[in-house]
């Protein structure tokens, strides 16, 4: 178990302790940076326990100075024999609210129980690849063996809400859906596509389509290699089309080499890992999800804000933040012949992509706000403390 950067602070005030597999570059992972930066001191302490790591380098995205990052680095498989160190973990920072994240960290609940920590909550942000439909059934088994030792579940999409219900069994009082909430301010329009450090694209006749996201398979950056691949056949329109995919990850090696074999590497730039998404997000003129599986996406919401229209998969809670036809397209997942075709009408008509863009910013202001999510969560953890 190692401690990394952060003094934690004494006082009276409430400690939450966000549990997760990672604290490294991700959408789980940066909501939790979100929630905390945001939420007021005054009301809560944070401390984040990864079972994996807490990577400095993305700890650092935390603003407050009084949050304590803890490595547990947990071996593959089931994490029992840390549950002792983990108790006495609990009991050394007392939490009054344990908050765990997804089903790889639900197993904690049970040393958090008999820790005696008073509120339990569990947030289901979506699926990765081993279940994406969370149609297997040993997952659900899992979540239902679990429920006991919590408190109240936050289900981050209506979809992963009637999972939790239906499929699980979890009672409907006991969950709760909070949608992710973004930073309009950090994530705003620009008057005109903006040059990145690094972009290889100058020509002001390009439409650049871009994505961010980790480079593995649920994500399916392939398939939207694929689909610029396809549209860059269909004529005039398609030729001016390019390519940006910022992230990296365990599929980098297969979609460099969907790149030499569609022949588009001179029109794709692989950006890698960034740390500057909102300037990642001005240079684009359309945004493209082409995940196979999502909870409530962050990138999407963070397109959105930066006044972006989306053309994204109908899977998860994709079609809770894109409004077809108003502010994006949705489109099948695995199918590039579907997402390319969405992609060349935003390449044709420079007004679509202007209006839904205008729409995406408006919906988020209005639905989607940061501060929103963060009140939610606020007003749902002094529920559980009363």
């Amino acid at each position: 178990m190692t401690r990394t950067t952060g003094a934690y602070a004494t006082g009276q005030r409430p400690l939450v302790m966000h549990v997760l597999y990672s604290f490294d570059v991700g959408g789980l992972e940066n909501g939790v940076v979100n929630l905390i930066n945001h939420m007021p001191p005054e009301r809560f302490r944070h401390a984040v326990v990864a079972l994996t790591q807490c990577v400095p380098s993305f700890c650092a995205r935390v603003r407050r100075s009084d949050v304590e990052f803890i490595s547990l680095h947990k071996p593959p498989g089931h994490g029992v024999r840390l549950f002792p160190a983990f108790i006495r973990l609990c009991r050394r920072l007392r939490p009054a609210i344990v908050h765990t994240r997804n089903l790889a960290a639900l197993e904690f609940a049970v040393p958090v129980a008999l820790a005696g920590v008073p509120a339990r909550v569990h947030g289901e942000h979506g699926w990765d690849t081993a279940d994406p439909g969370g149609t297997r059934r040993k997952y659900q088994l899992l979540r239902r063996a679990y429920s006991p030792v919590v408190s109240r579940y936050v289900a981050l999409s209506r979809q992963i809400e009637s999972y939790l219900v239906d499929r699980v069994g979890i009672a409907p009082g006991r969950v709760e859906r909070i949608c992710n909430g973004v930073d309009t301010v950090r994530f705003r329009p620009a008057a005109a596509r903006e040059p990145l450090a690094g972009s290889p694209f100058d020509d002001p006749d390009a439409i650049i389509v871009g994505t961010v996201g980790r480079l593995q398979t649920v994500k399916d950056q392939v398939n939207l290699v694929r689909a610029l691949a396809i549209a860059r056949g269909q004529g005039r329109a398609g030729a001016r089309l390019r390519l940006l995919i910022a992230g990296d990850g365990p599929q980098r090696a297969e979609v460099e080499a969907e790149i030499r074999a569609a022949a588009i590497g001179d029109v794709t730039w692989l950006a890698g890992e960034r740390g500057d998404v909102p300037e990642v997000m001005r240079a684009l003129d359309v945004f493209a999800l082409p995940s196979q599986a999502e909870g409530i996406s962050n990138t999407i919401l963070e397109a959105m804000a930066s006044g972006l229209p989306v053309v994204a998969t109908a899977v998860g809670g994709n079609a809770e933040l894109v409004a077809e036809g108003e502010t994006g397209a949705l489109v099948p997942a695995q199918n590039p012949d579907a997402m390319a075709r969405a992609l060349l009408r935003y390449t044709e008509d420079a007004a679509l992509r202007q209006a839904h863009g205008l729409a995406a910013r408006k919906r988020v202001e209005q639905n989607f706000s940061i501060d929103g999510m963060v009140e939610r969560y606020a007003a749902l953890y002094e529920d559980l403390l009363k």
